[in-house]
């Protein structure tokens, strides 16, 4: 047998109520507590918290207790101390001791005794089991102890008297133990503002939902600047208190599974709750008043639920037509002052098909938790799930009440999974742990089974998208505008540049640089010509000067063929030619510019055969005025196609071909060139 102690707080939040009760210690790894000098404990599998009788104050004397502790075998158990202050007078009667065992095997680590110590350093055990003795007789003073325990793997255990001034990092994680609501200390703060820096860190923890009282957990702190003022609200059966302006704050990092469920919103419609029962009333002046369902949603202005009885069988269930993941629960009463009604206490279960029924219970429990309602009608109370609730269906149902049960509530989650990471979100109010196995099945005689409904998506549940997925949203278009006007701007600066340049005239390439640009072209030229009766023709510097540039020959876009020049002397290129050039420059050879570059007199071009040595020149074409009267200068720019069509057109008469000249203007017979340009042969005078 041992003695197990429930605590809470008051209404106010100014002390600390004890309720004692004699119980068998079942909870796995713990073998409990006994004697008459005990303070408020908790005893976990894995952490938590002893106390003397009346601590802080002074302890009374003759009194002792024991506490045997247990945890998972294979792991070993450490101690760290709040407070030690155990009286002025012998040691041998006034002492604290730790030993290693339970029972008559156990042996001593260490013993504490007199006023005021200071023990700052982790005491170990050597196994997984430890007995703790407290023993005062005789004393005038001594305010007792106060430490707390968890296995070995914590090694950032701290005390539940450590507050956040006591860590100056600007952000840190330490494991609370559990059972610190044993604290008197209290606590300046809410949630999502942030608490005072002087409040103790894990009484806050537990107020923000980030772990349980029963539990214990790691937190995550994050340390800011202060701010003016700071709420007061009741929480976790914590009720916060005013304080003033701060130099810093501390907030707690969780999962972020916090958003609302839709209550509040409308994103639960109606046909979503059920009720036990409504009640409903006539005034005297025959006006027919109703607190209905649709009345239980927070912050709508109006009546809220009551139900017709005012009994422990009265329950409001919300379906929310898909498993959800619940962490929080907040409640209020009517807001009608006329009306002053509120719940004061309730139960929680919850169901994945509306037929097999749990009451919710806390980590390591048998009994069914009663979760602390409204200590009034107006102000808002939230308690969080500690493991969560992972179902489709949730019922309230009030357990005590002022004058009547009413009640009206919102439920914060997310659906299974969705929480986002720790850093992303502050001051949410999810819990730590796995879901506890489901209780005893039970079918209250008053449940009955839900409707059920289509599924509608809860348009108020906050995105789960990673933040990289809306940052990537917002970044790449981003990208891609700068991008392309970085592209446009080049583009316009050497669009810019090259009109300056052709403003200037300026076309020519240099001389030095014709070569490379010429050859590099020549990786860009079309693999071949098309079938074309057209064919490329340079043109000669008067054409270049009346045409600019604009006289560039029409590439096409098959693989380039080459053969042997029809006509020697000609530079024109036939259609399929199957002439290879020469595959790279002879020793001082220099490719001559594309359109008007001289050719130097020791250079040879690759599509012709050199002139006489006497430096002939192509002669004028001489046309007869057929009616069209086309100046001679004219035909220099006139290509082989439209040449041909002058020549052989039917009022053109028969063709011959000019011979070379020298010098003198003389013919000058030769046996190796050709005839070039075609000229037309006056008509012959009538008569």
């Amino acid at each position: 047998m041992g003695r197990a102690v429930m605590v809470g707080r008051g209404p106010t939040g100014a002390g600390v109520f004890v309720l004692s009760v004699l119980i068998v210690f079942t909870a796995k790894g713990c073998r409990g507590q006994k004697g008459d000098g005990c303070g408020p404990s908790v005893l976990g599998p894995s952490s938590g918290t002893l106390s003397s009788l009346d601590n802080p104050r002074t302890h009374p004397s003759d009194t002792v207790c024991e506490w045997e502790i247990t945890v998972p075998r294979g792991k070993r158990i450490h101690f760290r101390f709040a407070l030690l202050d155990l009286g002025d007078s012998d040691c041998q009667v006034n002492y604290l001791r730790l030993y290693n065992g339970i029972g008559s095997k156990k042996t001593e680590i260490v013993k504490y005794c007199g006023l005021d110590q200071k023990v700052d350093e982790l005491i170990e055990s050597s196994g997984n089991q430890v007995t703790v003795q407290f023993r005062s007789v005789m004393h005038r003073t001594g305010r007792g102890f106060y430490l707390s325990y968890s296995t070995t793997e914590q090694s950032d255990l701290i005390t539940c008297l450590d507050k956040g001034s006591d860590f100056p990092e600007a952000e840190f994680s330490k494991y609370c133990p559990a059972g610190c609501l044993t604290s008197t200390e209290k606590i300046s703060g809410t949630t999502p503002n942030g608490y005072r820096e002087s409040s103790p860190l894990c009484v806050a923890a537990i107020h923000a939902g980030a772990v349980s009282n029963a539990a214990g957990g790691k937190i995550t702190v994050v340390s800011s600047t202060g701010i003016p003022h700071y709420e007061a609200t009741l929480a976790n059966n914590v009720t916060s208190t005013v304080g003033i302006l701060s130099k810093n704050l501390f907030t707690f990092k969780t999962d972020g599974c916090s958003g609302t469920l839709g209550l509040e919103s409308g994103g639960i419609v109606d046909s979503q709750l059920s009720v036990s029962s409504v009640w409903d009333w006539n005034t005297t002046a025959g006006e027919h008043v109703v607190w209905g369902k649709s009345g239980a949603r927070l912050k709508k202005p109006g009546l809220p639920w009551a139900p017709s009885p005012s009994d422990r069988q009265q329950w409001l269930q919300v379906d929310f037509r898909r498993e959800k993941r619940i962490t929080a629960i907040v409640t209020t009463g009517s807001d009608r002052i006329e009306y002053p009604y509120f719940v004061k206490a309730y139960r929680v279960l919850f169901s994945k098909d509306g037929k097999e029924w749990h009451f919710y219970r806390e980590t390591n429990s048998s009994q069914d938790k009663i979760f602390q309602g409204n200590m009034d009608y107006q102000d808002k109370v939230r308690n969080n799930f500690i493991p969560p609730i992972e179902a489709r269906f949730v019922r309230i149902n009030p357990t005590s009440w002022e004058q009547r049960i009413a009640l009206k509530l919102e439920l914060f989650g997310c659906v299974p999974g969705g929480g986002r990471a720790a850093a992303t979100k502050l001051f949410t109010t999810s819990g730590s742990g796995s879901t506890p196995p489901p209780a005893k099945t039970k079918h209250p005689p008053h449940l009955s089974e839900a409707t059920h409904t289509p599924d509608i998506r809860n348009t108020t549940m906050p995105p789960h998208c990673g933040k990289d997925v809306v940052l990537m949203a917002v970044l790449v278009p981003v990208a891609v505008v700068v991008l392309t006007a970085l592209i446009l701007t080049v583009a316009c600066v050497c669009h810019w540049r090259n009109k300056k340049k052709s403003a200037e005239g300026s076309y020519d390439i240099p001389y030095w640089d014709r070569t490379v640009w010429w050859k590099s072209m020549k990786q860009l030229l079309p693999s071949k010509m098309m079938e074309t009766e057209d064919s490329v023709r340079y043109s000669t510097p008067e054409v270049s000067r009346l045409a600019g540039r604009s006289a560039v020959p029409s590439l096409h876009a098959e693989p380039a063929e080459y053969a042997q020049p029809l006509v020697s002397g000609v530079t024109t290129l036939g259609a399929r030619s199957t002439f290879k050039p020469d595959e790279g420059p002879e020793p001082g050879y220099s490719d001559p510019d594309l359109y008007d570059a001289p050719i130097p007199p020791d250079v040879y071009h690759p599509y012709a055969e050199p002139l006489p040595s006497s430096g002939a020149e192509y002669a004028t074409p001489i046309v007869v005025d057929m009616g069209c009267h086309l100046p001679s200068k004219v035909l220099n720019f006139v290509g082989p196609s439209s040449l041909l069509t002058w020549t052989d057109s039917s009022q053109s008469g028969g063709s011959v071909y000019d011979t070379p000249k020298n010098a003198n203007g003389q013919t000058t017979p030769t046996q190796d060139l050709t005839y070039q340009v075609p000229q037309s042969v006056p008509p012959k005078p009538a008569g």
